[in-house]
């Protein structure tokens, strides 16, 4: 008999530029009533690419790595906390975040735990980019369901890859 799975996870070594096709490939043989979780894949272009041909969630240490190594996620782009850019600034990270991060600690201190190897500079860039990166996944929920997805990617990718930090890092 046939097993019945509560879910499906999709996973494997994708490369970007065969990714939505397998994806596409893979989702179109699977009950559409049964989530499609897909493995690795946690960059925000990848988001777009994975939710538009039938990911339902996502997992990746993108977020936790990329904070580790100073890189932090911005609407526009990334945003590098190791730049001399950051020292002394008192902005957040990014002004449309909500993350405790963002809310509670500056551009400077950041730069400063992150110079120092201050063992709370990991877990402050974690929490920012992991925010950013579900408050996208919403983003992209929102718009899929109100048929606004694919002006609100267009804007949205323009601005992370043309913004102010889109050529820090």
């Amino acid at each position: 008999g046939e097993l019945d799975f509560d879910g499906f996870g999709i996973g494997g070594a994708l490369d970007k530029e065969t990714l939505g096709t397998i994806i596409g490939w893979v989702v179109d043989e699977l009950p559409e009533d049964k989530p499609r979780h897909l493995l690795g894949i946690g960059e925000p272009l990848d988001l777009f690419v994975g939710a538009e041909n039938g990911a339902d969630t996502f997992d990746c240490v993108a977020p936790t790595r990329n904070a580790r190594n100073s890189a932090l996620l911005t609407v526009e782009g990334r945003f590098n906390v190791s730049n001399a850019y950051s020292r002394g600034n008192s902005d957040p990270i990014d002004h449309e975040c909500d993350c405790y991060t963002c809310v509670n600690y500056s551009q400077g201190y950041l730069h400063h735990a992150y110079k120092a190897n201050e063992l709370i500079f990991p877990t402050l860039a974690s929490i920012h980019n992991l925010r950013f990166t579900v408050h996208l996944v919403d983003q992209i929920r929102e718009h899929m369901l109100a048929g606004t997805y694919f002006d609100f990617k267009r804007d949205w990718v323009s601005r992370f890859t043309t913004g102010r930090y889109a050529k820090t890092t």
